[in-house]
């Protein structure tokens, strides 16, 4: 239950990594720091707070904090990414010591307790947090860079009308086995 429940969640993580990844694809450098006012947040800064939050969260994920004494999470919102280089650099980083931690977890350790702000969680809890967490920020990702791109914008799931033809091709096959985010690819 345990390799299975990592899986399933390495999936989920994969599938919003992509999200995000090919939302990057169809922008140019300048729109990944656009801000709709001094309020909002650019992609690049998101993509700042996801790296920091990732490296604090999942470094010695099992043995110390989650909220490292060295993170300083105030200036991850401040627009310190000035390439898509240095974006990308920072993204892949973040998912890196992410999954990297992931690998750690198994039968054995599954049950210990894991702290974030000093705050109690078994695995799982932290697991879902994190994730309930970065999906939101990749879904912000997604929604400027659709903003940006308007009529030009590559849906990242289903497309608007074309529902009953992807349907029609899923029920077509009959029922399998999967993830649900597999329909989404």
């Amino acid at each position: 239950m345990v390799s299975e429940y990592i899986e399933s969640i390495k999936k989920e993580l994969e599938y919003y990594k992509t999200a995000g990844e090919k939302t990057f694809a169809q922008l140019d450098e300048h729109d990944l720091f656009w801000q709709y006012n001094e309020e909002s947040n650019s992609i690049g800064i998101i993509v700042n707070h996801l790296c920091g939050n990732m490296i604090s969260r999942w470094t010695d994920f099992l043995t110390s904090d989650g909220e490292k004494e060295w993170r300083n999470r105030d200036l991850e919102f401040e627009p310190v990414i000035k390439t898509k280089e240095e974006l990308l650099s920072k993204w892949n980083a973040g998912w890196e010591c992410l999954f990297n931690a992931l690998s750690l977890i198994n039968e054995e350790n599954f049950e210990i307790k894991v702290y974030i702000r000093n705050q109690e969680h078994s695995i799982m809890q932290a697991v879902n947090r994190q994730l309930a967490h970065y999906s939101s920020h990749i879904g912000q990702i997604a929604y400027i860079g659709r903003m940006i791109k308007g009529k030009n914008w590559s849906s990242l799931s289903i497309p608007i009308g074309k529902s009953k033809e992807f349907n029609k091709e899923k029920f077509s096959k009959g029922k399998h086995g999967g993830h649900f985010s597999d329909n989404l690819k």
